[in-house]
């Protein structure tokens, strides 16, 4: 007897399972972004998670597992290895991203929108960087402030004497 896959399960039998995976998995990657209940998008993470690093792969072998996964929709595997895997290549994975927008007016089922993340990875050197500069910046604002008043008193006086010359020299 097959033993059954953990977690919740999306209704019918295991090959209704895999064929309604396979077409969430197909919109996903020909829409970047879909909307569908949290239970299915919860369950599609992995499969589409996978089948994006056998794109980042790019091999004959990984195209020809991905179509077996995603049966005849040779457009999404396209889009997948062409498309997706480039804008990815950096991200070492976390592909999508699962947002929570509350319950379906109909049947009140929570729905979430699953969407592929395709923004650039920035390293995290930068993140230790920022504090180092915050730590010194306090010291240059105690520096600057005694000579800011300082200065500031000088230039009123001499911008007064430059504003009465002019109007001296306008006069004559």
């Amino acid at each position: 007897m097959p033993k059954p896959t953990k977690g919740p399960r999306l209704g019918g039998g295991p090959a209704h399972e895999r064929l309604l995976l396979a077409n969430l998995a197909a919109a996903l990657f020909t829409h970047k972004s879909i909307k569908t209940t949290e239970t299915k998008a919860k369950r599609l993470r992995p499969l589409a998670e996978r089948l994006i690093t056998l794109g980042k792969r790019g091999d004959l072998h990984a195209r020809r597992r991905a179509l077996t996964v995603l049966r005849t929709n040779k457009d999404a595997a396209h889009v997948l290895f062409n498309e997706i895997a480039p804008l990815v290549a950096d991200r070492q994975g976390g592909y999508t991203r699962i947002t929570k927008i509350g319950n379906r007016k109909g049947d009140n089922a929570p729905m979430a929108v699953i969407e592929l993340v395709l923004e650039p990875v920035t390293p995290k050197k930068k993140a230790a960087a920022k504090p180092a500069v915050k730590a010194e910046a306090p010291k240059a604002e105690k520096v600057e402030e005694a000579p800011v008043e300082e200065t500031t008193e000088a230039p009123v006086e001499a911008a007064e004497e430059t504003t009465e010359a002019p109007a001296e020299e306008k006069s004559e």
